[in-house]
């Protein structure tokens, strides 16, 4: 709970030394200050939403990956609520910095609407009639088309460092204009470095194996140039296909099925337009990884040791909780649980066969045919499980919400649920 709230201290800190700069130089009455306060607070919350896009590592270890993309969508919420406090209450002599300031606004709002929409899941996946439409509209509106939309907020903050720029009543105050343009140089600096030039300093693999499982999953194995030193049971990495005319660039996260630091395997569900595609990527063809990102170990190792693991996984979500029944099945108390759409889509039966019979009776394998039902989780798991139990939840954001849900009714308390929610 610290960390949360060191972490989300951030927001509040971050703007600090622009606004305190003005502060001291500015001579404007005090509620027009206020005005351009909030313009401050907007336009450094974009920034450090910025920041927070390149996933920095040292940032995922003090506070995870889904933290931080937390932060990342409240800020975009929060600079615009600023942003319109800011706007309506301001004026400007300049025509330009006007036009640039409301087009920076509206553009600013249609980019964090659509990404809402589009690649946050935490609004949509709550609905299914929205879940439909959004089906629909992407089979036109494909994910690459939307990343390159989301990154228009890079534009969208230059428009507003230039509207800042002809604003006489903050141009005027060297000392805070070097202030401003440091904040956004070293941002867009940090963005550039990490998007474009830092990759060489990635890890690197060549796919060894590309095979179907069951009806839409593929099984694709890289061989690393190098071990993977810091990977953990339950990890994940961010992908690039390099040189393959079968999919694009765009980095997507993927989940490590076993546990081997020199050969990763990804389970992947074929359900994006990507995704679908990978069936085209030949063996040879070369991949960069970002990570590993993933704290299920963390939380594991955090646990009483006394205490069972419940692992519940939906379809390709069993593939991290498969990494850390490998780590684990040996040592302490392991329930799988794993939902399949039909039979054929059981193909790791045999390995988690082979965990069960080597576990000495510590682990227990339930695998079911459609969703769990509260009911059956309710008839399933032991009452030292529901007292006691770490539950790991992979799967789709849907199923992942419902299993959530369901585990709180029958009186799993929300603390010792962690999940890891498939959205690409």
């Amino acid at each position: 709970m610290l960390r949360k709230l060191l972490f989300w201290s951030f927001a509040v800190v971050f703007p600090l030394p622009l606004i305190l700069t003005y502060e001291f130089v500015a001579t404007e009455p005090d509620l027009l200050k206020f005005y351009v306060f909030l313009g401050l607070i907007a336009y450094t919350w974009w920034l450090l939403s910025i920041l927070l896009s390149v996933r920095p590592a040292w940032l995922h270890r003090f506070a995870g990956l889904p933290s931080i993309y937390g932060l990342h969508g409240a800020l975009g919420i929060l600079a615009i609520a600023a942003a319109y406090v800011h706007r309506d209450n301001s004026y400007s002599p300049s025509h330009l910095a006007r036009i640039l300031g409301d087009w920076g606004f509206y553009g600013a709002l249609a980019v964090l609407c659509y990404s809402m929409f589009f690649m946050s899941g935490w609004f949509v996946d709550r609905s299914r009639l929205l879940l439909r439409v959004k089906g629909l509209l992407e089979t036109v509106l494909r994910r690459r088309l939307s990343v390159w939309i989301h990154r228009l907020n890079l534009v969208i903050v230059a428009m507003i460092w230039l509207h800042a720029h002809l604003l006489v009543r903050v141009n005027q105050y060297f000392v805070f204009m070097a202030l401003f343009d440091l904040y956004t140089v070293v941002t867009f600096g940090i963005y550039v470095w990490k998007k474009w030039i830092a990759p060489d300093t990635y890890l690197m693999g060549t796919v060894t194996s590309n095979e179907m499982r069951g009806g839409a999953t593929r099984r694709v194995s890289v061989g690393l140039d190098s071990k993977a030193a810091t990977l953990q049971p339950g990890d994940f990495f961010f992908l690039s296909f390099e040189g393959s005319s079968s999919v694009s660039r765009e980095w997507h996260p993927f989940s490590v099925t076993d546990y081997n630091q020199k050969t990763l395997a990804f389970t992947i569900r074929q359900h994006g337009d990507f995704t679908r595609r990978l069936d085209n990527v030949e063996v040879g063809t070369r991949v960069r990884l970002e990570g590993p990102f993933g704290r299920f170990e963390s939380i594991v190792q955090g646990r009483n040791h006394e205490a069972p693991l419940v692992l519940v996984g939906m379809g390709a979500g069993v593939a991290p909780l498969l990494s850390l029944a490998a780590a684990h099945h040996t040592t302490r108390k392991i329930h799988l649980l794993w939902a399949v759409r039909s039979p054929e889509d059981a193909y790791y039966r045999d390995v988690i066969e082979e965990y069960q019979a080597t576990s000495g009776n510590r682990m227990q394998v339930t695998i079911s045919v459609g969703r769990f039902r509260r009911e059956d989780l309710a008839s399933t798991l032991s009452a030292e499980a529901v007292a006691k139990g770490a539950f790991f939840i992979v799967g789709p954001n849907p199923a992942v919400l419902a299993n959530q849900r369901i585990l709180r009714r029958i009186g799993v308390s929300a603390r010792r649920i962690h999940h890891e929610r498939l959205t690409m």
